[in-house]
């Protein structure tokens, strides 16, 4: 068991709440794991700010699915990857893009390939990438403001994945036939 409380809107700091209704009203529900990060208002008012900020960004709502499906991935949060892989479906992207983000093997999209290997590259290099693996995001028709953006999408998954990781949420009903598991991974 958790030692984190799942807040409602009306249980959470008071410095919480907007962010929450903020969160509900866009999103449509405050998901299990955004109500324990609300346990702390200066993560999730940055969390909701900033997703609302990088909900504008350039790169396309599948695309960010992607990267946020990678960082997810790449960072361990079993919570976040069953999130991102049912937003991922939802909007359309085919499955195959789904599990092999998933079950770490190669991506047969040429697109979703250089989106992936570029997110991994970000946080694997912390953002040092090397210029072959711009050249190579942005031949696959991506745009350098597009890397930029790039940059606020890990920062934003950053926030949900290291909170996922130790605050340990249940998954939502909706998210449980896409339960993943960080221990199969090498």
């Amino acid at each position: 068991m958790t030692m984190f409380e799942r807040h409602t809107i009306p249980s959470a700091p008071e410095g919480s709440r907007s962010p929450m209704t903020r969160l509900q009203e866009s999103a449509g529900l405050v998901p299990n794991l955004a109500a324990m990060m609300a346990g702390a208002p200066a993560l999730i008012d940055g969390f909701v700010t900033l997703r609302a900020i990088y909900q504008q960004a350039s790169l396309d709502v599948r695309d960010r699915e992607i990267l946020g499906l990678s960082n997810a991935v790449a960072n361990g949060c079993e919570w976040c990857v069953a999130f991102h892989s049912f937003v991922a479906l939802k909007l359309g992207i085919d499955r195959a893009i789904v599990d092999a983000i998933r079950d770490g093997t190669p991506l047969a999209d040429p697109k979703a390939r250089a989106l992936h290997r570029f997110t991994i590259r970000l946080i694997e290099q912390r953002g040092a990438v090397a210029g072959r693996d711009l050249e190579d995001f942005i031949q696959a028709g991506f745009t350098k403001q597009q890397a930029l953006e790039g940059v606020a999408g890990c920062a934003l998954s950053l926030m949900a994945n290291y909170a996922g990781n130790f605050v340990d949420p249940d998954l939502d009903g909706f998210l449980g036939d896409l339960r993943w598991s960080a221990v199969h991974r090498s």
